[in-house]
Order: C-alpha cells, then sequence, then structure tokens
C-alpha cells in the first residue's frame, strides 16, 4: 500500500522534469554556449543543471520554474570559471542572450588565481558605481535590482506599480548609459 502511494509522486515528478528539459532545454544551451568557448563545456553545465534539477523534490513548490533554472545555470557557468586553473582576462569575455557582456558574472569572479583579474575587478567595480551615480534615481534601481539583485522586471514593475513597459525602458536607458560610459573597460577587456 505504501509502495502504491509513492508511485504517483515518482511518476509526476519524473514528468515535470521531463517537461521542464523540454521546454527549457534549448533556451538554457543556448543561453550556456553564449557564455562558454567550447560546445562539450556548455553540454557539460546543462547536464550538471538537470542533475541540481532533478534532485529537487518538487518542481511545483517553484514560484518561477524559468527563473531559477536560469539562476542556477548562470552560478554553474560561474563555477565552471572558477575551476579554470589557467583564468585569464579573456575567459571573462562574453556576452548574453542580448549580445551585452555581462557585468554581474564578471564582478562576481573569483579573482583568487587571477591578480590581473582582481585589479580589473576593483577597477570595474569603482567605474560601475560612478556611472550608476550618473544615472535619474529610477533608472540606477531598476537597474541594480534587475543585474545585481536577479529580480526580474516584472517583479520590479509589481513592486514599484509600474508598467511593465516603463520598467524595461528605465532599464533600456541605464543599460545604454553604462555602456557609453564602461566603453573603455570593455576594450580594455578585449585587447
Amino acid at each position: 500500500m505504501e509502495s502504491l502511494s509513492l508511485q504517483p509522486m515518482a511518476e509526476k515528478k519524473s514528468a515535470s522534469i521531463t517537461e521542464v528539459v523540454k521546454n527549457y532545454g534549448s533556451q538554457l544551451l543556448r543561453f550556456i554556449n553564449s557564455k562558454v568557448a567550447k560546445t562539450e563545456d556548455a553540454e557539460d553545465i546543462l547536464q550538471e543543471v538537470w542533475f541540481q534539477t532533478s534532485r529537487l523534490t518538487n518542481l511545483n513548490e517553484l514560484e518561477n520554474v524559468g527563473a531559477w533554472l536560469y539562476s542556477v545555470t548562470r552560478n554553474k557557468i560561474i563555477d565552471s570559471y572558477r575551476k579554470k586553473k589557467s583564468e585569464s582576462l579573456e575567459d571573462f569575455v562574453y556576452q548574453d542572450e542580448n549580445g551585452e557582456l555581462n557585468v554581474k558574472d564578471i564582478l562576481l569572479a573569483d579573482d583568487s588565481n587571477s591578480p590581473e583579474l582582481g585589479v580589473f575587478k576593483e577597477m570595474f567595480w569603482n567605474e560601475l558605481m560612478k556611472a550608476l551615480d550618473e544615472l535619474p534615481e529610477k533608472q540606477k534601481r531598476v537597474y541594480i535590482q534587475n543585474e545585481l539583485e536577479d529580480k526580474t522586471l516584472q517583479e520590479i514593475a509589481d513592486e514599484e506599480s509600474e508598467n511593465i513597459k516603463t520598467i524595461i525602458s528605465r532599464k533600456s536607458y541605464a543599460v545604454k548609459h553604462l555602456r557609453k560610459r564602461l566603453q573603455s573597460l570593455y576594450d580594455d577587456l578585449k585587447d
């Protein structure tokens, strides 16, 4: 009798994981591929994401499965960079799905084996803070909440009681300003 009650739960869990893999698999692989140099590394990272997902006892408890998956994926990508023995600044030059340099991943990258990266991160943090201080308060807040605190634009819109398009516009203006202000640092990364 006990095994009968456990069976439907196990089936529901595996069906949920299968559905999640089907719905997010190709998206996540593209996301990872945009951040790592080798396809094999991307596939390994995706496998780690699916392994962590399979260990969840109940996927239905997650409020936003997609946001959770992207958060886990970003963490796995960062972990993969940390595992590399020979780190250099070029390892951290990658773009997100919108073709933008992912600032958070650079700022949070492990620099313990790379003094050059440590100096760059400190310089980048200083310039980022100066550039953020130049923004109107609402644009600054949206950028920080979305990029550094991992809130979705919809969550920010709900908290601010604003239209999502207004929040998207604020984020867009902030990104344009930061891109212009930090261009010289981006150029240093590429050289």
